[in-house]
């Protein structure tokens, strides 16, 4: 198969390298915004490098990878599927919920496959934890805890374009207690503080989050994201149950030192990044989008699907910005009452509306 990869930063890079080791996988071709770095990269990894986006469609795709910037992502994907080629996208599907919105109805209404980059779905704990709980293991669940902190903060330039911490970072965790609970969020109660650079706050955005969650059978969730973490990257889910608990990331990398006293379980270094905690499965997710683009699998995680976590963030942020708890329903009614708005004509010149 012939995968082509826009976008060769950090996580492009990593993903060009990830697809090389997966089977079936003959030719990569990479392309980027700037050509010159998709050259540097391609020849260090020996593969393909298109000068343009035209270039790496024309001679035909099995399958693209988006790893490009949050805010060509819904453009990338629809020329994907202009050109008929399954795409796969890392997460946001776009900035805001008409972007995503539409890249939903455009996947939707066709038959091109659109898999979205939410890697933990493919991580051995979380997989273990769902497993765990749809057998009964755990009873019923009362309480979950999410947390996702990063050691260090990102560059300044990457926070006016990230969509804030609830929808770059914590979108993570929304879509996997969804996917692990098979429940849906109904409200949400969210606040966010600034102890750390002075960037965060000019691009109107937090460095530290704590969100409460309900779901539709009642249960209770909190999830919480700082980019200052100093112990290292820690990235956990716990699993409470009426019968049983499961811990997920709880292994000999994380980042947990002990105040008791001969109490210790760290035996290795800690992770310090996301690429670390999860390289096993964002491996497992890349070898699955290549089964899903030679039409041998079911797509896993579906802009549809990604567009819910998106509104629990959209909840979140609104939350947080207001101080009052919000419903899911209201965003929903909300943003498709924008979305009618904007479509509607408008009222011609010296006609009473």
């Amino acid at each position: 198969m012939k995968i082509g990869l826009i976008g060769t930063g950090r996580i492009g890079a990593f993903h060009a390298e990830t697809l090389k080791s997966v089977p079936g996988v003959e030719r990569i071709v990479v392309a980027d915004a700037d050509a010159a770095r998709a050259r540097v990269l391609a020849d260090t990894l020996g593969v393909d490098a298109a000068e343009t986006l035209p270039q790496l469609y024309e001679d035909g795709l099995d399958g693209v990878v988006v790893t490009a910037a949050t805010s060509a992502h819904a453009e990338l994907i629809h020329q994907a599927l202009d050109a008929e080629v399954p795409v796969f996208c890392e997460k946001p599907v776009a900035l805001d919920v008409p972007g995503t919105v539409g890249v939903v109805e455009r996947a939707g209404a066709g038959s091109v496959p659109v898999q979205i980059g939410f890697q933990r779905r493919f991580d051995r704990g979380y997989r273990a934890a769902r497993e765990a709980l749809r057998a009964g293991d755990l009873g019923w669940i009362h309480t979950l805890r999410a947390c996702t902190s990063d050691q260090s903060p990102p560059p300044a330039v990457y926070v006016p374009t990230s969509g804030g911490l609830f929808r770059d970072c914590s979108i993570h965790d929304f879509d996997i207690l969804r996917w692990l609970t098979g429940r849906e969020v109904v409200s949400v109660y969210a606040q966010g503080a600034n102890r750390g650079e002075s960037f965060f706050a000019e691009g109107d955005d937090v460095d530290t989050c704590a969100a409460l969650l309900r779901f539709d059978d009642d249960t209770l969730a909190t999830a919480t994201a700082t980019r200052y973490n100093g112990a290292g990257h820690d990235v956990r889910l716990e699993v409470c149950g009426s019968k049983g608990t499961r811990i997920v990331g709880l292994d000999d990398r994380v980042p947990l030192p002990s105040a008791e006293p001969h109490v210790s379980w760290q035996q290795s270094a800690p992770y310090t990044t996301f690429m670390e905690r999860f390289h096993d499965a964002y491996v497992t997710e890349l070898a699955a989008f290549v089964e899903v683009a030679a039409g041998r699998a079911e797509n896993p995680c579906s802009p549809a699907e990604a567009l819910e976590a998106l509104y629990i963030a959209e909840a979140c942020d609104r939350s947080r910005r207001t101080g009052e708890p919000v419903e899911i329903a209201d965003v929903r009614a909300a943003e498709a009452s924008g979305a009618a708005e904007a479509e509607a004509p408008s009222t011609p010149a010296g006609v009473d509306p």
